[in-house]
């Protein structure tokens, strides 16, 4: 069978929307036999009144967002599947989203069912450190270069191309490190149209961590700069900005925030400049706000920071990424 085959049908009975909501850390609470109902977590919701918006029926397997920005951005459709759900999380489309299931959340064990009187409780199983690490990668990769990484920046990072065995073979690779600054997970990023478009390993939990921010935290300095992904990071980090962390995605969750709020004082977000990142923006920065400083710095429209050169990062991060007041609490 190929490596690309997707088996829809085998998928879908495999993968849960319990198991999804968990994977993303979606927190909801139970307001019927059936139905489960809290904030919507897609990219696309940009409402500040819609705050009950996203229901869930765990014996249909099916959600729905009520919001009229998720309609319209979704050209109304209300909602749909775990496969539509993971496409809208991962601004995929449907493929890649099972993609991403068969290669991570379908191998993954599925949490116990809920009682009748219990709400879905998402894993509280933290990433575990890796006992390996990969060798022999190549950080001189055409693909790394085209995406305008140096060298240096590569060998620091440890991003390269490998070629070894298991299923990141002939992908670039990227080591995903906690907060403490252990080997939790590598991600793959495919180096043509392959899908999906990255690889994580099953059951690894994203949104529990942001990528980089061991690394931001040995800076020293209480302002943290927050991307969405790997490539963003890099080329934030080598125009000279080291106190730079992503959320590998466009949705903050509580664990992220929680991280943020116990080591930074300041955040200045550099989100992509699409539907989906100022979206990301608006949430952020509500989120964050009531005990953080939060400054935004625009991208001009459909741009994203791992596109720019160093000297257009620097001219847009100006002075104010550093020696900022500290916020009184």
């Amino acid at each position: 069978m190929r490596a690309d085959w997707v088996d829809f049908k085998s998928i879908k009975g495999k993968v849960s929307m319990e198991t999804v909501l968990s994977h993303y850390d979606v927190r909801l609470r139970r307001v019927g036999a059936d139905q489960f109902r809290g904030r919507c977590p897609l990219p696309a919701h940009c409402s500040t009144k819609s705050n009950d918006s996203f229901s869930v029926s765990f014996t249909r397997n099916v959600w729905s967002c009520q919001s009229a920005s998720c309609i319209a951005a979704r050209s109304g459709r209300i909602g749909g599947n775990v496969f539509d759900f993971v496409a809208e999380m991962e601004r995929c489309s449907i493929r890649e989203a099972a993609l991403h299931l068969q290669h991570s959340l379908a191998e993954s064990e599925s949490p116990r069912a809920a009682s009748r009187n219990e709400e879905p409780v998402p894993y509280t199983l933290e990433n575990r450190p890796l006992s390996f690490i990969l060798r022999n990668i190549d950080h001189q990769h055409p693909y790394v270069a085209a995406r305008g990484l140096s060298e240096h920046t590569a060998r620091y990072f440890g991003v390269g191309y490998y070629d070894g065995n298991g299923f990141l073979r002939g992908r670039v690779v990227i080591p995903i490190h906690n907060e403490h600054g252990e080997l939790v997970a590598y991600s793959g990023r495919a180096i043509d149209q392959t899908e999906p478009k990255y690889r994580l390993p099953a059951g690894f939990r994203k949104s529990h961590l942001l990528f980089n921010l061991h690394r931001a935290i040995r800076k020293g300095d209480r302002t943290l700069i927050l991307v969405e992904g790997y490539f963003d990071t890099f080329k934030v980090h080598q125009a000279g900005h080291h106190n730079v962390a992503a959320l590998m995605g466009s949705k903050l969750s509580d664990r992220q925030a929680d991280l943020i709020g116990t080591y930074f004082d300041q955040v200045i977000l550099m989100l992509d400049a699409d539907q989906a990142g100022k979206a990301a923006t608006t949430a952020t920065t509500t989120a964050l706000s009531s005990n953080l400083v939060v400054r935004v710095v625009e991208l001009a429209s459909a741009t994203q920071p791992d596109q720019l050169t160093s000297e257009e990062i620097n001219q847009l991060l100006g002075g104010f990424a550093h020696d900022v007041p500290t916020p009184g609490r």
